[in-house]
């Protein structure tokens, strides 16, 4: 009598296993995949001080016994740095002149920063403008990473943009409080966590509300020209975001584009006014944006930024070039460094600006190349001590490049020192110097760049297939778990998986490489693995077809292999738009073909399924294939209507994404704007009353349970809440300004209601997923029979197709004891109505419920595709319904 629950507890503990088992090997996967995708770089604590030089000899040439010296003489005591987010380069241009009979071009943002254009103009020795080059991931924290320690940013940290966390490396706000100067800062608050306690006077305001234009740069000029005037200060930062948020709401051709910066113009002729001969005035962008006002990418308008210097004193020996001067963003970092008199960031790999450490009032040359090529050694040295250090504590930097710049440093570095000892006489020398070390620190940079990107072709295509090998195991599993003796086999992966972990470790140990705790788990994966595939097969495999592996239609088994191989395609991946829906019209036409061919349409209603001792017969009633065409003819004509929304790679720059990905706030006329408003709203009430109508159809709108409760309120206030939402969005702007406060608000406040109830319904659906109505009535003069094709835990396939008669057989059991008490009043009578969608209804309803927050997170018009998509849902899935036939293998069992 106890051997069966024994048996029952065995399996259970046995599936329990299995599942950990393959949560790790899914685990292992991912990361063996991702250690040779997402490389990181390792960041050094080490900083620089000005006690100790980055490298032997004396200080260099003009800085002995001066005041403020560190490494370098300071040549200002105070700068004032304003970065305005998203500044591209050619916001900065003028506006072009035409010839005659040529049309003028007429772009919202050029010619908007007029003040830059007539300083280079009149004072041409006292400012430059410069095209400055970001290296991607071009996000606003790795920017101000890079802009502050002069270091690359990799790609795993392109995922922490909005969950910001403490620089640790050396930064020039560190060397500016360790210096004892006073930094106040104003703007993005992204700044107080990369520097938390660092400024003196700081002024944060909330960033991440991108369609908020005013609120941080409104908050900035309330403090900056009174902190200006103060004189509390030597250094200024200001952070200014409308720009960046102007570009994400509207793009940059919108005319909003054009205010904003005509008042970043206005900003700077302030600053300029009121600028001392001791300081240095940056404004700069921390990246570009691309048409539709996006960054993050490697695309030449989002890497091109503005850099534009200026002092009241001379600081340039010559006038500005035709065509501005293209520099590497981190570049910024070792100049402003050596200018204020602080040492270079020790992680620092960027070279300085050498044409700003020649006097400009000097008229021996010979002396200005000399403090040029002192300012080059001593970032040479900085670079070179980092290169010695960093490759010391890592192994992923290119040995036979790095040998090779060494090689060439040191050569610089001798010819440098030659030159201190005679000084006189020795241009062209002094010029091969400054060369040699502008090709040692390009070098470097480079070599930096092919390392810390360097995918691990090795790892990523190991992960991924331990990954398809998991994938393949579930697959696997679910066709045999109905096998005696199966569920002993699950217990044998931990031993096989232990074992090889074991003897890769041996290995790892005795050749003296390093152990790697990804590469331990993958080869535990492994090892756990191929053992089971091939006891598995060697077992069951040739008694059962490897066609009944795969319980999916050919053509959709087809449609996805495709799919997956496209993948390894770069033409396919870059015409994907285009690829994907010809690959789905593929499919759905080899489907409906397919049924038509082999007579499997299925008739316009269910089948009944005999009750008692029956089964079905062989030749079913087939339907004529006007169903199955029609369906056919709606999935493609959503496909086309879905091609409508698209967003063209920038890898293909002759493509041209769709105008109606952008938000409503972005279109300029009214009357369009109420237009595409009613028809997202329209989309959305169409999606919701899709969704009631298919669940009232199937009897799932009937129970009191609290998740259909949920369904037939709560869903109406989501779509009301994001039908709201749209409205402040889309027009917030329009709003009178005593409303404004108001507004905004109700913009904050909105998305979180809806999401809230998204949340609360997914809980409610987790908690009661079943919503079938069910009644139990007493006291009926007949006997109403609940039906069960099998008792006891499923041993055959055909038990687990019939996983709806087992919930019968559940609903009897927990009627059970009613029975026995209601004996004396007759006999009970259980109903559950449409047991059919008692798995659908859950997923659908959950589903739906997912939709409003990816919505909030889109332009209003994805309301339309998100749509079509749950459209083309319901009709493929019909589509694949329309071939599974319907058929009763075995018998019924009665049971009163």
């Amino acid at each position: 009598m106890n051997s069966l629950p024994a048996t029952s507890r065995m399996q259970k503990i046995s599936v329990l296993l299995f599942l950990a088992w393959v949560s790790f090997l899914f685990y292992a996967g991912i990361a063996l995949f991702t250690s040779g995708f997402l490389l990181t770089r390792l960041e050094l604590t080490n900083h620089s001080s000005c006690h100790e030089p980055p490298g032997p000899g004396s200080l260099p040439w003009g800085s002995q016994g001066k005041p403020g010296a560190c490494w370098m003489a300071s040549r200002f005591s105070r700068l004032v740095l304003v970065l305005v987010d998203a500044l591209r380069f050619d916001f900065a241009q003028p506006q072009p002149s035409h010839g005659p009979g040529e049309p003028p071009v007429s772009l919202p943002f050029l010619g908007k920063l007029n003040s830059l254009q007539r300083i280079l103009e009149i004072q041409p020795h006292h400012a430059r403008l410069y095209q400055s080059k970001a290296d991607p991931p071009t996000t606003t924290m790795q920017r101000l990473k890079a802009l502050t320690t002069g270091s690359l940013p990799t790609f795993i940290d392109a995922g922490s943009n909005f969950a910001s966390y403490a620089i640790v490396e050396d930064n020039l706000i560190k060397q500016l409080t360790n210096a004892g100067r006073h930094v106040v800062f104003m703007g993005d608050d992204t700044w107080k966590d990369l520097f938390p306690g660092a400024f003196s006077q700081a002024f944060f305001f909330p960033s991440f509300n991108v369609r908020d234009l005013h609120t941080v740069d409104n908050g900035i000029l309330e403090h900056l020209y009174p902190t200006m005037d103060g004189g509390e200060w030597d250094v200024l930062i200001a952070h200014f975001l409308g720009v960046d948020h102007c570009g994400h709401k509207y793009g940059p051709h919108h005319p909003e584009m054009a205010k904003k910066l005509s008042q970043m113009d206005q900003v700077i002729q302030g600053l300029v006014e009121r600028l001392e001969n001791d300081t240095l005035l940056v404004v700069i962008g921390d990246h570009g944006m691309t048409i539709t006002g996006d960054h993050g990418g490697d695309s030449d308008l989002e890497i091109s930024a503005a850099l534009f210097l200026y002092s009241p004193k001379a600081l340039f020996p010559r006038v500005p070039p035709k065509e501005p001067e293209i520099v590497p963003q981190i570049s910024l970092v070792p100049t402003l460094a050596l200018l204020l008199g602080l040492p270079i960031p020790f992680g620092n790999i960027g070279e300085v600006m050498a044409e700003l450490f020649a006097e400009a009032e000097d008229s021996q040359p010979h002396s200005s190349a000399l403090a040029q090529a002192s300012a080059l050694h001593l970032n040479a040295q900085q670079v070179s001590r980092f290169l010695h250090t960093y490759s010391a504590a890592a192994q992923n930097l290119q040995v036979k490049e790095l040998h090779q710049l060494q090689n060439l440093f040191s050569k610089a570095s001798a010819d440098y020192q030659r030159l201190l000892q005679s000084p006189q006489g020795a241009e062209a020398a002094l010029q091969t110097v400054i060369t040699e070390l502008q090709q040692f620190l390009r070098g470097v940079r480079a070599m930096c760049i092919e390392s810390w990107a360097r995918f691990s072709l090795g790892r990523m295509a190991g992960g991924a297939a331990l990954l398809a090998a998991a994938c393949f195991l579930c697959l696997l599993v679910s066709q045999w778990a109905t096998y005696p003796g199966f569920h002993p086999l699950l217990l044998t992966p931990m031993a096989c998986g232990l074992a090889s972990t074991i003897v890769c470790a041996g290995l790892l140990a005795t050749t003296g490489l390093k152990l790697d705790p990804v590469v331990l788990g993958a080869m535990a994966a492994v090892g756990s693995l191929l053992p089971f595939l091939w006891k598995a097969w060697a077992g069951w495999g040739s008694k059962r077809p490897l066609a009944a592996l795969f319980p999916i239609p050919g053509p959709v088994l087809l449609f996805l292999l495709i799919r997956f191989a496209a993948f390894f395609s770069d033409s396919f991946v870059v015409a994907e738009a285009r690829a994907t829906p010809f690959l789905l019209g593929s499919l759905i036409l080899l489907l409906v073909a397919q049924l038509h061919w082999e007579g499997k349409l299925l008739p316009p209603k269910l089948l009944t399924i005999p009750r008692l001792c029956f089964s079905a017969s062989a030749g079913q009633p087939r339907h004529s294939g006007t169903h199955a065409l029609g369906l056919g003819v709606g999935l493609l004509l959503c496909i086309r209507l879905a091609g409508l929304f698209h967003r063209c790679p920038e890898e293909t720059p002759a493509c041209h994404s769709s105008p109606w990905l952008s938000p409503l706030a972005s279109m300029v006329g009214g009357r369009a704007k109420n237009l595409w408003y009613g028809a997202c709203v329209g989309a959305l009430v169409a999606l919701l009353a899709a969704v009631r109508l298919w669940l009232c159809r199937y009897s799932n709108l009937k129970s009191p349970e609290p998740s259909v409760l949920f369904v037939r309120w709560g869903l109406p206030l989501m779509v009301l809440g994001t039908a709201a939402y749209w409205a402040l969005a889309s027009g917030a702007d329009e709003a009178p300004p005593r409303l404004r406060a108001l507004v905004a608000g109700a913009s904050v406040v909105l998305p979180r209601a809806v999401a809230g109830l998204a949340a609360s319904g997914l809980m409610l659906l987790l908690w009661r997923p079943v919503t079938v109505l069910v009644k139990a009535t007493t006291g009926t003069p007949r006997t109403r029979t609940v039906l069960t094709p099998f008792s006891g835990p499923p041993t055959s396939q055909a038990d687990l197709d019939y996983v709806v008669p087992q919930i019968y057989r559940h609903m009897q059991e927990e009627f059970r004891g009613r029975l026995e008490r209601t004996k004396s009043q007759g006999p009970l009578t259980v109903a559950a109505y449409q047991l059919g969608s008692v798995y659908s209804a859950a997923m659908v309803t959950a589903l739906t419920l997912l939709a409003f927050p990816l919505l909030l997170l889109h332009a209003e018009r994805i309301s339309l595709v998100f749509l079509l998509l749950f459209l083309q849902s319901f009709l493929l899935l019909h589509l694949l319904a329309a071939g599974i036939p319907i058929t009763t293998p075995g018998k019924y069992i009665s049971q009163p």
